[in-house]
């Protein structure tokens, strides 16, 4: 598999984040931020890929942002985090990066899945 994929668990519910939008970023020369795919969560809570078919993940900064607004507000949930954005670097030779976010309104966390 190649590309950069993501997965968001709704933990204060237990169940997938489904319906959530995700931005994907490219740092370019200096501290351009240049969008290079965007997605929504399916039913399971996942994007299969961010990065349009056929596009190679290149070395370098990329940022995930989360609108988690929008998500919490669809079940008029009070949330601390009106987004969450999370910056990786892609090394080069590496094809593929899945990053997980586990979601509530008032935290989260995230780790380099497989």
């Amino acid at each position: 598999m190649e590309g950069i994929t993501t997965h968001v668990l709704d933990v204060s519910r237990g169940r997938p984040a489904a319906g959530l939008h995700v931005r994907l970023e490219q740092r370019k020369a200096g501290d351009e931020w240049q969008l290079v795919g965007s997605g929504e969560t399916n039913a399971d809570g996942r994007v299969s890929n961010l990065l349009p078919s056929g596009t190679a993940v290149l070395p370098g900064q990329y940022r995930l942002t989360f609108e988690t607004r929008q998500y919490f507000a669809a079940s008029s949930t009070a949330s601390l985090y009106p987004a969450v954005s999370i910056m990786i670097e892609a090394a080069a030779g590496q094809l593929h990066y899945h990053v997980p976010l586990l979601l509530s309104p008032f935290g989260y966390t995230t780790y380099r899945g497989s």
